[in-house]
């Protein structure tokens, strides 16, 4: 412990602004800790990095030292990859300001801020940007990969309305990527990940919201449950992109069920009347039909997608939903549909403004996708780790013959498959080529990583990088 700190002391002695943890201090493991309660790594040194010199800083103390990088914004990647075991946590929490010109529907986002604060700030001038489901989701992970959410089919996905990044490099520099500067790498920013370095600020643009919305969901069933989800397959399909569809299939109080319904984001008297069709597609067995406010929309899962449960998922993306892919999701990898320790799991409608943008626009992929599913475990019990994994890879395992693409942001354990589903051939060359610009030694690697052309010079010996 004393020969690290005198490395630290060497090192990083009046460099930095923010805070320095390492392993018996104060405040370490609560900074280590993280969404998904199976990551239990320690990293060597964290962190907790209060300007964007803070970061430059943490970048060149990691190459200098031949450490690991870990960032961590909302901490909620499901393999917990902001937590390096025995490298460098880059803990960008305290850089968590969102900043708004609500003249120029403008938002200025610090890099360690989470989706709740990006709402509160714009919300309260009628204004807002897609940003995820989940308010303590990090506004810097889910943007990086895409950024799916309530506002995404008329406004496009969190990454869409990117106006600019602030970005250090894997060689310690500060940059910015727009449109018009550096505009490959404001590319590949746009649903590549943490592949290129750390993105200290985000500049949005806002759009004009009600501020109200409506959610319904209806639970049917399971025996009844496939003509109740061709039905809403098809209502999905013709619905205004103020709606997105939504289904869900697993357990309440020990029984299957199935729920069809809707989000709608403005005038809730428009979007009910999406119910009586909705309703007409069979007797649910219950339902809930509530108006919120836009923030309390953007905070309905907080609680359910909590932290300290253990988590495991897999994800599709899915081009069209036949009837088989109905019977598949509905069985849960399962001969009925029942067993023990099987997951829940959700499909979500995408097009609308999504499909607008250009597939050769941005990184980001499989724009023609018509549902996302994510197949999502949880437990509390270490004894199950076993059991709940094999149970959700045996349920998307099922699905994989009506599957095209995954959601870079759902990836887990696929390793470069995972990251082949993610992205095509073409895109994923392009990926290859700004990261032999931007990070040709691959310092940043703990993500679903783009790999360099020479994948051998890859630092640190991450397995996963290689």
């Amino acid at each position: 412990m004393t020969s690290l700190r005198n490395v630290l002391g060497n090192s990083l002695q009046g460099k930095v602004e923010g805070h320095v943890l390492i392993p018996g201090d104060e405040g370490y493991d609560s900074a280590r800790a993280v969404w998904n309660a199976m990551v239990d790594r320690r990293p060597r040194v964290i962190i907790r990095c209060a300007s964007v010199a803070d970061v430059a800083t943490a970048v060149r103390f990691a190459s200098d030292n031949d450490l690991e990088i870990g960032v961590r914004c909302g901490g909620h990647s499901v393999l917990g990859i902001a937590v390096p075991e025995n490298g460098v946590m880059i803990d960008l929490t305290p850089m968590g300001q969102v900043r708004v010109d609500p003249q120029r529907r403008r938002a200025w986002v610090q890099g360690g801020a989470l989706l709740g604060a990006l709402d509160q700030a714009s919300v309260p001038h009628g204004l807002a940007t897609t940003a995820g489901n989940v308010s303590h989701t990090g506004v810097g992970g889910l943007t990086l990969g895409g950024g799916m959410g309530w506002l995404a089919r008329q406004y496009g996905l969190s990454c869409d309305n990117v106006v600019s990044f602030q970005i250090v490099t894997a060689d310690g520099r500060t940059v910015r990527a727009s449109a018009t500067e550096n505009p490959d790498l404001f590319w590949g920013l746009r649903g590549g990940g943490g592949n290129f370095g750390v993105v200290t600020e985000f500049e949005f643009q806002l759009h004009p919201i009600d501020g109200r919305t409506l959610a319904a969901d209806l639970w049917f069933d399971l025996d009844d449950a496939a003509a109740v989800l061709h039905g809403w397959r098809e209502l999905s399909a013709a619905a205004p992109r103020e709606a997105t569809f939504t289904a869900w299939v697993g357990e309440l109080n020990g029984r299957p069920l199935a729920s069809v319904g809707f989000v709608w984001s403005g005038d809730p008297a428009a979007g009910r009347r999406l119910l009586p069709p909705l309703r007409a597609l069979g007797r649910p067995v219950d339902e809930r039909v509530a108006e919120r406010s836009y923030v309390e929309l953007q905070r309905m899962d907080d609680s359910v997608e909590g932290h300290a449960l253990r988590r495991y998922w897999k994800g599709h993306y899915f081009s069209s939903l036949p009837a088989d892919a109905i019977e598949a999701f509905l069985l849960r990898g399962t001969p009925d549909g029942r067993g023990d320790h099987l997951p829940a799991a959700s499909l979500q409608a995408y097009g609308g403004a999504i499909a607008d943008v250009p597939d050769a626009d941005t990184a980001f992929s499989h724009r023609d996708t018509l549902f996302e599913f994510v197949a999502a475990a949880r437990w509390s019990e270490p004894g199950e780790d076993e059991a709940r994994i094999a149970a959700a890879r045996r349920y998307a395992a099922s699905l994989d013959p009506f599957a095209r693409g995954a959601y870079v942001n759902v990836l887990t354990d696929e390793g470069q498959a995972g990251v082949r589903r993610a992205y095509p051939p073409d895109k994923l060359a392009r990926l290859t080529a700004l990261k032999d610009i931007w990070d040709p030694d691959n310092a940043f690697h703990l993500n679903h990583n783009i790999r360099p052309s020479d994948h051998r010079r890859a630092r640190r010996g991450n397995p996963r990088a290689r």
